[in-house]
């Protein structure tokens, strides 16, 4: 009679997702996870700039991101769709709401997101003046959007500004609250998740941005935006090499393990610190304006979310 141990290894042992250290997200999430924040960048900047009334001054933010949002984070949801193991499935995630469930969370925030951003971005089209000549354009339709006063446009914006924030910060409690992979159980990585998007809205507008005004001081918010993400992320790295026995082995990942070269080089050195210099030395009137600065940032935005997914998966309590 064979001893019920050996059973149990020999029966379910080898079964796909049983063992812990194998690998359950691929490249899509992280994707995904950087168009949410990038998105939530863009949402953001939008919403700030309506309700202090400077659209006049930053038509960059106030003409353009509100008609990028949304189909971006169309594109962000495909990436996720794609994911999804049983497609079909899909709506259940509407079917109902589960309090404690992050997931069940990110999904109606995702859907009361894609509402406002529609609204924005049909508002914000309805508005050009190349759009009302074209055919499209003169149905009476259109004629709704326009007539939105502003205070209504700021009302909007409140909670645009409210879902930004949330979408954003949603990006990073969703591999939060996942307990058992030390990596990911941080309370510091929605913040950082946060702050990242935000720098990568931030820096995608900066490449649209034509004024010399407007660029400016996107790049004095990104800059600030830089610092604080390198800060968090020194403290994140701190909290888990000075934390538990786990938290210790986690941390190898990107210090010394395999994932140690791509993060230290392409997020924090390319993706933070030449970006920095060289927004500090535009500043300056030192250099000239590059795109150079914000692609490293959207650059560095992505591979972060990519070494998080990937090494996060590759060490959980009980591996």
């Amino acid at each position: 009679m064979q001893h019920s141990d050996y059973v149990e290894l020999t029966s379910t042992r080898l079964n796909p997702h049983v063992d812990p250290a194998l690998t359950v997200w691929g490249w899509e999430v992280p994707v995904y996870l950087f168009m949410g924040g990038l998105v939530a960048g863009l949402l953001f900047l939008y919403s700030v700039v309506v309700l202090l009334r400077r659209e006049e001054r930053y038509p960059t933010v106030a003409k353009t991101v509100p008609l990028l949002a949304t189909p971006l984070l169309g594109i962000g949801l495909f990436f996720l769709f794609l994911d999804l193991e049983f497609k079909a499935h899909v709506f259940r995630f509407y079917t109902s709401f589960q309090f404690y469930s992050p997931m069940s969370w990110g999904s109606w925030i995702l859907l009361v997101v894609f509402g406002v951003g529609g609204v924005q971005f049909l508002y914000t089209l309805a508005e050009l003046e190349p759009f009302r000549k074209t055919a499209i354009g003169k149905w009476s339709v259109w004629g709704l959007f326009k007539k939105i006063s502003g205070n209504t446009r700021r009302k909007l914006a409140w909670w645009t500004l409210i879902l930004g924030i949330a979408l954003g910060i949603y990006t990073g409690l969703l591999l939060a609250s996942l307990t058992a992979r030390p990596m990911w159980n941080s309370a510091l990585v929605g913040p950082m998740f946060l702050i990242s998007g935000l720098s990568a809205g931030t820096a995608l507008t900066m490449l649209l941005a034509r004024a010399r005004a407007e660029r400016d001081i996107l790049v004095r918010f990104d800059l600030l935006l830089v610092f604080m993400e390198l800060a968090v992320i020194l403290m994140w790295v701190g909290a888990m090499a000075h934390g538990s026995e786990a938290g210790l082995e986690a941390a190898h990942q990107i210090l010394g393990g395999a994932y140690t070269a791509v993060f230290w080089s392409l997020v924090v050195v390319a993706g933070l610190i030449v970006p920095a210099v060289l927004e500090v030395q535009s500043l300056r009137g030192k250099w000239p304006h590059t795109v150079v600065a914000p692609a490293l940032i959207l650059v560095g935005g992505l591979v972060l979310r990519l070494v998080m997914v990937q090494a996060g998966q590759s060490f959980g309590y009980g591996a």
